[in-house]
């Protein structure tokens, strides 16, 4: 199953019958020509299900509708078992961030956690999957792939949020607080954690 998220409304392409219930759910031959965004921005609509073992095909007419940016992140876990959060926009979020020229996207990931939390001592222990989500900027839609990664870190110094990109707090959560925190973050966040 691949899920594209649209604000908090989904995209999911699976060959489960049952990961689409509750769907909307669209023939992959209408998929190409239909204005997805529209449908899902109907109250009545919270996804769309296209019934399909082709992600890849799906994906690639994603990015035909929408242009791709590639991003990275991590989800951050110190010696005490405690996550690393950042909050923007009232939302608990992982740090993460548009992936830069000439580096590969593990180095995207190590430096957008560092600028935006001030953590030092970050390493990477594994990639963890693919997030998908569709986001306008200056009126134009765009489909954002971000890569993540599990690190860790031993850094016990002063976190600072990167204000400059909207975020207010940097924390350690731990395990017993993280039902306080993830109905207040975004879906695919939620998918990272869980």
């Amino acid at each position: 199953m691949l899920q594209i998220f649209y604000k908090e409304k989904s995209i999911i392409i699976s060959d489960k019958k049952s990961d689409l219930n509750n769907s909307l759910i669209i023939n992959t031959s209408l998929f190409e020509n239909l204005d997805l965004l529209k449908l899902l921005d109907k109250k009545k609509i919270n996804s769309i299900g296209v019934f399909s073992s082709e992600h890849d095909v799906i994906l690639k007419m994603l990015k035909k509708k929408y242009p791709e940016i590639i991003a990275a992140g991590g989800k951050v876990i110190n010696n005490k078992s405690e996550i690393l959060f950042i909050q923007r926009n009232k939302k608990w979020d992982l740090p993460k961030g548009k992936a830069e020229k000439n580096e590969n996207i593990a180095q995207t990931a190590i430096r957008e956690v560092e600028e935006e939390t001030a953590i030092k001592n970050l390493s990477i222990i594994k990639p963890l999957d693919k997030t998908y989500h569709i986001f306008k900027r200056g009126g134009i839609n765009y489909l954002k792939t971000t890569y993540w990664f599990e690190m860790k870190s031993d850094f016990t110094g002063k976190l600072r949020p990167q204000k400059k990109e909207g975020i207010t707090r940097v924390e350690w959560i731990g395990i017993e607080n993280l039902s306080d925190i993830l109905p207040k973050s975004y879906a695919n966040i939620r998918l990272l954690i869980v």
